[in-house]
């Protein structure tokens, strides 16, 4: 199986909210740690991906939402 990066962060929190977002909707996903945060650990840079054909799904609902007029 081949994953891509989607998204990286420099909160892992958010790559987790992300990361149940797209359990959701049934889209196997995984969190991997890149590096420690820019404030000597406060926090750990993560990294969000997805099996290659699942990217554009994924990327759609991560999308930020258009307002309408």
């Amino acid at each position: 199986m081949s994953w891509i990066t989607i998204k990286t962060t420099l909160f892992r929190a958010e790559a987790e909210l992300m990361q149940q977002m797209l359990d959701n909707h049934e889209i196997p996903s995984r969190v991997l740690d890149i590096g420690l945060g820019i404030y000597g650990g406060q926090s750990s840079q993560a990294a969000l991906q997805v099996r290659s054909q699942d990217r554009w799904t994924a990327l759609f609902l991560l999308s930020p939402q258009e307002d309408s007029l």
